[in-house]
């Protein structure tokens, strides 16, 4: 992959609504295959700049390109054929009746339903990708009974159907147990591990502990603007992230893990701010 195009490239990219600059200046680059991540708080641009990196937002300013393919210059719905973006809060819901199996077969169609028929070929991928994040044993259960972290990683295998070039992750562990979180970055990880066709990962996500020990870029924002960029050990730093977050942390690393600890002591600082 060391030929190909960058699979993001950002220069200077903004985002104005009712006058105001909400996203501004943005400049990164995600080389393709890589695992890549978009951190910062609540409030930081990051749902914005996902959406913009998807084409579903155009810039105010700036050039993007995705894919090699910039915008201005190429179809975007074409382009997001070669997409995927999963989100834990998604305004829309599978259908509960369906297997998992039969949810991972709707990535072919795009459809919340499965209408269409589907070919030997189409089933053996859906077996492969089931396989891939762990969810062989669960694969004819309705997902209407499936866990949380269990729906997680039947999107994660549907959106991988189509072998998209790029994966959007936003949020992917929200509201997880930690053995759920951790079967979700074992299914990110042996992505990872799929060799040269292996897609360029994005996690979009405000804690650290989410980032997989691949994930080679980092984007932070605060308030719309880009604090920090470059490798975990470049971006994840106590003296970096205290400040955006808003209350003084201890950043430990273990395994190519990254963590924030928030002392006790800190408390009652914490609830003494005034309000944004």
């Amino acid at each position: 992959m060391i030929d190909d195009p960058p699979a993001i490239a950002l220069a200077g990219v903004g985002v104005m609504r009712d006058e105001r600059w909400i996203l501004r200046n943005i400049d990164w680059t995600v080389p393709a295959g890589a695992c890549a991540a978009i951190l910062g708080p609540n409030g930081s641009g990051k749902t914005t700049l996902t959406r913009v990196i998807a084409g579903h937002l155009w810039p105010t300013a700036g050039d993007v390109r995705v894919l090699g393919e910039q915008f201005g210059e190429v179809d975007l719905h074409a382009l997001r054929r070669g997409i995927r973006l999963v989100q834990s809060n998604s305004p829309v819901e599978m259908d509960g009746e369906l297997t998992a199996f039969d949810i991972v077969l709707t990535g072919f169609f795009g459809t919340l339903g499965l209408y269409d028929p589907t070919t030997p070929a189409m089933r053996d991928e859906a077996e492969q990708m089931l396989d891939l994040v762990g969810l062989h044993a669960v694969g004819h259960h309705r997902y209407g009974t499936l866990s949380t972290g269990e729906r997680m990683r039947s999107l994660i295998a549907r959106a991988m159907v189509l072998r998209p070039r790029l994966l959007m992750l936003d949020e992917p562990t929200n509201g997880l147990d930690l053995l759920a979180r951790e079967q979700v970055l074992a299914a990110v990880g042996a992505m990872l591990a799929g060799g040269r066709d292996r897609p360029t990962i994005l996690i979009i996500t405000h804690h650290l502990e989410e980032l997989p020990p691949a994930t080679s870029r980092v984007l932070l924002l605060s308030e719309g603007a880009a604090v920090a960029k470059g490798s975990m050990a470049d971006v994840l730093r106590e003296d970096v992230l205290s400040p955006v977050y808003g209350c003084p942390m201890t950043v430990t690393c273990s395994d190519g893990r990254y963590y924030a600890i928030v002392s006790p002591e800190a408390w009652s600082g914490l609830l003494r701010k005034a309000p944004l």
